[in-house]
């Protein structure tokens, strides 16, 4: 018998995308994919359970299903569909309590994989140059999705000490880009122009959709001969980029805003419903925040596809030409550059 695997999240095109894949996994017999909303991506051939983790139903499902291996990927900052940030919040944090509840009784479940976010670090002014796994915050995240995956971390963290015999991967994913990438972020980086902090230029990471994915199944499966897949690492790609350089590529001009200024910005933009400029997205292009990535490569033994700046890349060629092609810049500075040069001469 191979695993039986639960994923949660399936709606939303990552979730559904991990499914299709694992499905091919020679290791793997059945995968199960579970969300309140019927998803609107094919799921293959998987089984999809309409259920909603916030119920104690999802406890029957897991013994229903006899299910091995649970993936965890319904921890989220975007709502889908109608409930907004609240209906968000209750599925991020009491959704995760009553799936860790339902696996905690499972006779079954022996592995179970988390999807979390680098946000539980949170962005301030005196943050470490570089966070590893271990490194503590210096100031915790006071709301929005980084203070739910706080909360999410903390559960799981009882729930390895009450089952210590369940194999347990924390992924904390740096921003997720791609071009189906839906993140607050990626709403933010979309616009035709990115109101930014004045005299701030953020560090940023990216981690490619194409690359959660691998990760993902590494973390599923048994561990490969030399590797560790449980604990909690950070997933990111090598390098980083400055925000300024994120708006040159993507040809989008930049307003820089007054530090006391940017919350009435958010707010406009989030009651005009154009992007979740939220409180900890305007910390995030403040002070910006970098992660170690030397366990994922060490110890979990996964190497990106693509880096920090291919990420942004494969992002960017989606998204389209901006207000300020990098192209058409580069040949109007050429042009008056050979201008300058003839009036000198």
């Amino acid at each position: 018998m191979g695993k039986v695997v639960l994923v949660t999240g399936v709606a939303r095109q990552l979730g559904s995308r991990l499914v299709r894949r694992i499905l091919r996994d020679s290791e793997v017999d059945r995968v199960i994919g579970v969300d309140a909303v019927t998803p609107e991506h094919s799921l293959g051939g998987a089984d999809f359970v309409r259920a909603d983790i916030r119920q104690p139903a999802i406890a029957r499902v897991l013994a229903e299903h006899s299910v091995d291996t649970v993936v965890h990927m319904d921890v989220t900052g975007t709502p889908l569909g109608a409930g907004g940030r609240t209906a968000v919040k209750e599925t991020n944090v009491i959704g995760t309590m009553q799936l860790l509840g339902a696996c905690q009784k499972s006779p079954t479940v022996e592995r179970l994989v988390v999807k979390s976010s680098t946000s539980v670090y949170g962005s301030a002014p005196r943050d470490p140059a570089v966070f590893t796994e271990t490194t503590p915050p210096k100031s915790l995240p006071s709301g929005g999705f980084a203070k739910d995956a706080v909360e999410v971390e903390g559960y799981v963290r009882g729930f390895a000490r009450r089952r210590p015999d369940v194999a347990v991967c924390v992924l904390r994913f740096a921003n997720i880009l791609g071009p189906a990438a839906d993140s607050p972020l990626a709403e933010y980086l979309s616009l035709p122009v990115l109101p930014t902090v004045f005299g701030y230029d953020p560090r940023l990471q990216f981690v490619h959709e194409d690359d959660v994915i691998d990760v993902l199944r590494i973390a599923l499966h048994e561990p490969r001969r030399g590797t560790l897949n449980s604990g909690t690492f950070n997933i990111a790609g090598d390098g980083v980029l400055l925000l300024s350089q994120c708006s040159r590529r993507l040809g989008r001009p930049t307003v820089p805003v007054l530090l006391p200024a940017v919350t009435w910005v958010g707010s406009a933009l989030r009651t005009l419903g154009v992007t979740d400029f939220s409180p900890e997205q305007i910390r995030l292009l403040t002070h910006g925040r970098v992660v170690s990535t030397d366990q994922m490569r060490e110890t979990l033994g996964f190497v990106p596809t693509y880096t920090t700046a291919e990420a942004f890349t494969d992002f960017a060629r989606s998204r389209g030409e901006g207000l300020l092609p990098p192209e058409a810049v580069a040949d109007a500075v050429d042009q008056l550059a050979t201008l300058v040069s003839k009036e000198r001469i």
